[in-house]
């Protein structure tokens, strides 16, 4: 699942005319990053969810040839990043699943984030596994951090623990489970990630190499200045 429906207000007035996901960074289209994640963890088939220009997402959709896309239309309504995704179950199949935003991206050391995540994910013990970053590893970035995680991978809220604070870079590995009695219509996932927490089902994995945060018009050339080593 690729989140495209945002509407990018912080980074206007670029956003006034072209969807976040479409902004470049370095000539190439934020989410043209993301997807090559995806091509190199070998997912077949994506769904992309769209509401604000949803036409120029479509267009960007229909001229690439691999994953094969589907197509979430939240026209009517944008749902947020959890009843996004909840609305688009019906197309992500009964297995655990990725979830990437589509505005931000990561550049890789060593084994692709991805890949880790699949190989860490524990069926038995996870309900959703999230890649986080450490702060020092984050370009553009200005927050303080989202999760603590303990020695056993398990997470818990910045405010509630002490401890290292990692900051959520936009992708995660999650079981369809974690959406039951989920609530209809727009929601955040930040609802399913505390049910979670309390049943010390939520995990993260941290990411080895830097996560470029571009929120801002401003955060381009930090990111493209991180894109060239």
């Amino acid at each position: 699942m690729v989140l495209a429906a945002g509407y990018g207000q912080r980074m206007r007035p670029l956003t006034l005319t072209c969807p976040k996901p479409l902004v470049e960074v370095a000539g190439r289209s934020l989410i043209d990053y993301g997807f090559d994640r995806l091509r190199e963890a070998r997912v077949d088939t994506a769904v992309v969810n769209v509401h604000y220009l949803a036409e120029q997402i479509e267009d960007w959709a229909h001229r690439q040839t691999s994953p094969q896309i589907i197509i979430s239309d939240e026209r009517a309504e944008i749902l947020d990043t959890g009843g996004g995704v909840a609305l688009a179950l019906p197309n992500l199949g009964p297995d655990p699943f990725f979830v990437i935003n589509s505005d931000s991206f990561w550049i890789e050391r060593g084994e692709p984030a991805l890949d880790r995540l699949r190989a860490a994910w524990d069926d038995e013990t996870m309900d959703c596994l999230l890649l986080l970053c450490p702060l020092g590893q984050t370009v553009g970035y200005d927050g303080t951090g989202d999760f603590v995680r303990g020695a056993d991978g398990r997470l818990a809220r910045k405010s509630a623990s002490a401890g290292e604070p990692l900051a959520y870079i936009g992708g995660y590995l999650v079981s369809p489970r974690l959406f039951h009695d989920a609530p209809m219509g727009k929601f955040s996932m930040n609802l399913l990630w505390d049910r979670a927490i309390a049943k010390g089902r939520l995990f993260g994995l941290s990411h080895l190499g830097r996560w470029l945060h571009v929120g801002t018009p401003e955060a381009i050339p930090l990111a493209e200045a991180a894109l060239k080593g």
